[in-house]
């Protein structure tokens, strides 16, 4: 998906509590096409749900970004951004993993990282972000 100027314009202010323009270059980061990484699809998803972002696939139709791990299909918001941070902790410590999570490698680790990271504002950012200059 490629993030726009709209799309980060409409990120409630409220739905993250790291800088909105940090949280930004997160997400267009992990936006960058990588096929092969269940880690980067999962910061991904995770942030266009936090976003309340529209999904725009290549082909067929658009659709509302829903929650990674509880499949909720509603916007975020405070309450339900809690929710899910619990949901993905409490399915990143299960054991043992369902067999579907097996076949993700990397991807609720990457889940809980972003939520970590953007909502308990905790941790390190889920993906290296170029140094930003200073003047």
């Amino acid at each position: 998906m490629q993030v726009t100027e709209a799309d980060i314009a409409r990120i409630p202010r409220r739905n993250v509590r790291v800088p909105v323009d940090e949280f930004a270059q997160m997400w267009m980061a992990a936006e960058q096409n990588d096929e092969h990484s269940w880690y980067r699809a999962g910061v991904a998803m995770t942030c266009r749900w936090m976003a309340t972002a529209t999904v725009r696939p290549d082909s067929g139709r658009w659709y509302p970004a829903f929650a990674p791990v509880t499949h909720k299909s509603g916007r975020a918001y405070e309450e339900l951004i809690e929710a899910e941070y619990l949901a993905a902790e409490k399915l990143d410590m299960q054991r043992p993993r369902p067999w579907w999570l097996s076949k993700r490698p990397g991807w609720i680790e990457a889940v809980c990282a972003t939520l970590r990271w953007a909502w308990c504002r905790s941790g390190p950012p889920p993906l290296s972000l170029p140094e930003r200059e200073t003047h």
